[in-house]
Order: C-alpha cells, then structure tokens, then sequence
C-alpha cells in the first residue's frame, strides 16, 4: 500500500505508478489535458490496480457519450477482474461500485458511493471531486455544496488538495445563490493552486449572475495561464469571456471568441457542442447574424439523435439542428427522447420525461416559428430545468428562449414574471439582455395593446 498526494493509501507497489497516480489526482482536479498520459502509465506499470480501472470508466461516463460507454464496461470488468487476484480497501471496492451503479443509470447511488468514501475518508479529494462532478450532471446544487461543507473542516491549510475544493465550494456557493461568499472561494483557490480553471470559473460564474460583465472580463484578463493547460474545458472558459462581451454588445469580440477559440477544434463532445449552440443562439435572439456556423454543428448533432446519454446534450444538440433547419433530424431526436421518457427506469431516463420532453418540444416550436406552442411547452419545463444538469449560466439559453418567445407570443405578463423571478436568482442583478426586454414589454404596453414583440 502507498500513500497518494492527497493522503489516500492505495494498492499500488512502485514508486514511479504512485508518482503517475498523483499526476492523475492532480490532473482531474485541474481539468487537466495530460491526466489520461498519467492513467495509461499507472494502468501500465500496475494493471491490477482496481481503482485506476474504476477511475478510467468514471472519466469515460463522465464524458457523456454512448460510444464509450462500452470502454466503460471493459474497465469495470478489468477491476472486478483485479480484486479478484489481489484485494483492496474496502475505500478502493466503493469506487468500482459507484462505477457500477452509473453504469446502471443509478446515478444518484454511485453518488451515495461516493459519499460513502468521504464519511470515512473525508480527505480523500477525488471521491469529493467526482461526487461534485455527478452531482453536476444531475443538477444536485445543493447537494453539492452540503457535500464540500461536510469535509471542508478536515483539510488542514497544508492539504494538496485544499485549493481545488475551495474552487469546488466557490462552484457550489454560487450555483445555490451565495455569490458573495462565492467569489472570495474562488479567489482564494485560485491564491492556493494557480491552475485551478474550476476555481477560476465559478468567479466568472459570479459575474454572469450578478450582470457585471465588464468586472468579469477584468477577472479573466491576464489569467490565460489558469485555463491554458486544460482539456477541453478551456473553451468553455472562454465561452465565458464570449458571453461577457455579449452583454456588453461587443459581437465583433464575441465572434472572434467563437471562431478562434471556442471552435478551434470542431469537435463533438457535447460540452464544445453546448458552448458553440448556447452562444449561437444567444446571438440570434439579439439579432445577430451569425451565417454559416450553424451547419457543422448541426452535422455533428445530426449523428447523436440516438445518444440518450443527457438530456443536458440532446438539448443542445436540438438547438444546433433546430438552428439549422434540419427537421428530419429534429424529428429523430424528438422521437427518441419521448421513446426514453415512456420508460422512466433510471436517472437518465427520468430526466428526458421531466424536463426534457417539454423542453424538447418548446425548442422544435420556436425553431419553426410556432412561438405560443414553443412559450407553453418551455414555460413547462422551466421549474424543472435544473435537473437537465449543467450550470445556471449553461441553462439560461434555455430561459432566454423561453422570455423570447413569450414575447414574440405577446405573453408580456407571464414573461414580465420569468424576468422577476430570473432577478431574484440573481441577487437582484440583471444583465443587459433581461434590461432590453423589459425595455420592449414596456415600448408594447405603451402601445395600449398585448401585441406581440417581432422578432429580430
């Protein structure tokens, strides 16, 4: 047994897997580009260790993807197969249930799994990291910042991995409304651990919720260095910076950001997808035209309609073929996430009955034009939006579309009160784009009528 960074012992023998391992803890909290190089070399030098096979299956559900949810399996295959010839912990034999467990679509159990870890070993980052990483995908805010509040008074100040919960309790603090307190987490995880990107983005987080763009830009300019080394989250980073300008009716910037930055790669993970369709329809509903970038991602789109892994993806797979105007595709993904609703037999599925299947729905409306339709089904699913995953700020496309099409409807009323309770979400904030709307509710009640507002 050896004693990693974090002070977890593990099944590992050799000095230099346990020094691999440490890149792999340290990798995964920072987001980084260079974990998988640190797993493979763990992997290879010890392949009988149980919890580097677990931790390789966690990373590929995480991903989100259905292709590799097959390499998911070999990997929890590969750990049964290890404990089998050697034993672990029992802290090591939770880790490849809770792989188990989300492979079974129970993913709130594999979170309990790794809440199991952390009542015995509350120190053990990982376990915190991948509970706050699920708890995302379920849309468990508050779950998650009750579970960094449990274990934060066990890191002493020299714990290495102190920095990367404090970015993981600023993320919590600010997706349950704390934004104050939210920003000085971040600010101090980023002191404690400079690549800390998680850190460094929920105080963007903060910003985007309390409509203070220029402040935000302030926050990430001269801080590349936090985010430079990550995978693919460093576009999403800076998606973030985009959506600053954005408010601030910068679109030259914002385009520049899309196509140098957030599109630099086209790939197809559904994150890069959700960033590039998010800000592609944020621009649209200003007015912008934002030519032919709809199409590549409604060809990458186009191939996920039978996905089904999140209903957060389908959706904004949805908004790429909706922008695109491929209805034969729209129609497929529709059919398939109604065909998964009818069977509601685990986490994933529930989430595709509620919210998805309104929100799904409202999307294709809105698409074709049909903005009462789309108002009626959005306006549905909107109080349940949170369990589709992702972040307030990620989910606030969706919002947008709903307040969008309730004006061109001429619900002035009903819209009226989504912008209220939208600002209450924000301490009492608004961003430039909640102004402009109540700008043009006011400008359709001056006219005497409930007309509805065109569109851009």
């Amino acid at each position: 047994m050896k004693q990693d960074v974090f002070g977890q012992m593990n099944t590992l023998t050799q000095p230099a897997s346990v020094e691999a391992w440490d890149g792999v803890l340290l990798g995964f909290m920072a987001h980084a580009a260079v974990t998988p190089q640190h797993l493979g070399k763990v992997l290879e030098l010890e392949p009988d260790f149980a919890l580097g096979h677990a931790i390789k299956g966690l990373f590929m559900v995480l991903l989100g993807r259905r292709e590799m949810l097959p390499v998911a399996v070999e990997a929890l295959n590969a750990a049964n197969a290890a404990m089998a010839r050697q034993p672990v912990s029992a802290r090591e034999q939770l880790y490849v249930e809770a792989l188990s467990l989300y492979l079974a679509g129970h993913l709130v159990q594999a979170v309990q799994k790794f809440e199991d870890i952390l009542r015995d070993h509350p120190q053990d980052t990982l376990a915190m990291k991948l509970s706050h990483a699920t708890r995302f995908v379920l849309g468990d805010a508050q779950g998650m910042r009750r579970s960094i509040e449990r274990v934060m008074p066990t890191y002493a100040p020299d714990h290495a991995g102190r920095g990367y919960l404090l970015g993981c309790q600023a993320f919590a603090l600010e997706e349950t409304g704390a934004y104050d307190k939210a920003e000085i987490a971040g600010r101090q995880a980023l002191w404690m651990v400079s690549d800390d990107a998680w850190g460094l983005h929920a105080v963007a987080h903060v910003h985007d919720m309390t409509g203070n763009a220029a402040q935000g830009l302030d926050w990430l300019a001269g801080r590349e260095d936090a985010w430079a080394h990550c995978h693919n989250f460093r576009y999403h980073v800076w998606w973030h910076k985009a959506l600053m300008h954005l408010d601030l009716g910068q679109v030259d910037q914002v385009m520049e950001l899309y196509d140098t930055h957030i599109r630099q790669d086209k790939t197809d993970d559904y994150r890069d997808i959700s960033n590039a369709t998010s800000l592609l329809s944020r621009l649209e509903l200003e007015g912008v035209n934002v030519g032919n970038r709809w199409e590549e991602l409604a060809d990458l789109s186009a191939a996920r309609t039978e996905d089904g892994c999140l209903i957060f993806a389908d959706l904004h797979y949805l908004l790429a073929l909706t922008g695109d105007n491929r209805t034969d595709a729209t129609a497929k993904m529709l059919g398939r996430i109604r065909k998964d609703a009818e069977q509601p037999k685990d986490d994933t599925a529930r989430r595709m009955a509620n919210p998805g299947l309104s929100a799904a729905m409202g999307l294709e409306a809105f698409g074709d034009g049909q903005y009462e339709i789309a108002f009626d089904h959005l306006s549905h699913a909107r109080g349940s939006m949170q369990l589709a995953g992702g972040s307030h700020a990620q989910r606030d496309v969706f919002e947008r579309i709903t307040i969008d099409s309730g004006l061109r409807a001429g619900r002035l009323d009903a819209v009226e009160r989504i912008l209220d309770d939208r600002r209450a979400k924000r301490a009492g904030g608004e961003d430039n784009y909640a102004l402009a709307r109540r700008a043009l509710i006011e400008t359709a009640r001056d006219r005497g009528d409930a007309q509805s507002v065109p569109a851009e």
